[in-house]
């Protein structure tokens, strides 16, 4: 199957690597040209590290690099059964792209977005098949976790549906369906857990420390909640709890102002180097 995967960030790059682990050809997508050479970057890392753990070969590594095409321009038609859309979680830019691959795929490809909590209901709505667009939510990083949330807008297809989770399945992961609502289901429990943690950071309950080994310690968390914040990226956790404020309308879903200002500051955790902790 012909799979392309539009962001070569870190969510895209891993996505193509799982599909092109399970034997797919992948075309992965970015307009930065640096993003892309980040990406097989990501790649070439990952499975440089599997050889050393003895989870695959020098060959099979290379085989399944040599699966995946690199490509900055979305202009010419991509003979693709699935696009999945990889791009910045901000509603209108990936709006922007679902119009291009609208254009760029034929009638009958699936149009999947990777978004952790925008409505696949609005994507859809700006293509001209909103029964061929579906939520295809992975988790990072996506080689190693196994979750797929798979998200029905309004007028996702049962035949959409049933592709979908197959594909989750053959790339080695357990698809749970859930419906169109803004931060589906992974986001709408584990941001205003975060968020409820960075208030209690704000107002002196404890420091960062204290209430990521309450967490861990206590509720038996991998990761604390401020730790897991940066490695999330601070701005996507705003721009989640923003979606998730904005479309409930709920006061309970309001940002700590203490995100706010973070974010203002650039501090965004372990991509700038410097969140609730430095890195």
């Amino acid at each position: 199957m012909n799979i392309l995967v539009v962001g070569a960030g870190q969510m895209g790059s891993g996505i193509a690597q799982v599909c092109a682990a399970a034997g797919h050809r992948v075309l992965l997508n970015d307009v930065d040209e640096a993003a892309l050479a980040r990406g097989r970057a990501a790649i070439e890392k990952n499975l440089a590290r599997a050889i050393e753990k003895g989870k695959t070969t020098r060959a099979d590594a290379d085989a399944l690099l040599g699966r995946i095409a690199f490509h900055a321009d979305l202009a010419a038609p991509a003979d693709v059964a699935i696009a999945i859309e990889a791009a910045t979680e901000d509603e209108a830019l990936k709006k922007s792209i679902f119009i291009r691959l609208d254009s760029a795929t034929s009638p009958a490809a699936i149009l999947a977005s990777n978004t952790s909590s925008i409505s696949i209901t609005k994507l859809g709505a700006v293509t001209k098949r909103p029964a061929n667009v579906i939520g295809m939510h992975f988790m990072n990083p996506v080689p190693v976790m196994k979750l797929v949330e798979i998200i029905r807008g309004l007028a996702t297809s049962d035949a959409t549906y049933a592709f979908t989770e197959k594909l989750a399945r053959e790339l080695g992961k357990t698809p749970v369906e859930v419906n169109d609502f803004p931060g589906f289901v992974s986001n709408r429990v584990l941001m205003p857990m975060i968020n409820e943690a960075i208030y209690a950071h704000m107002e002196g309950v404890g420091s960062a420390e204290a209430i990521d080994t309450v967490m861990k310690l206590g509720m038996n968390h991998p990761m604390g909640p401020l730790e897991l914040a940066d490695f999330i990226g601070l701005d996507t956790c705003l721009a989640i709890m923003q979606v998730l404020y904005e479309g409930f309308s709920d006061p309970k879903y309001r940002p700590c102002p203490l995100l706010k200002k973070m974010v203002d500051a650039g501090y965004l955790g372990r991509k700038s180097g410097r969140g609730f902790y430095s890195y």
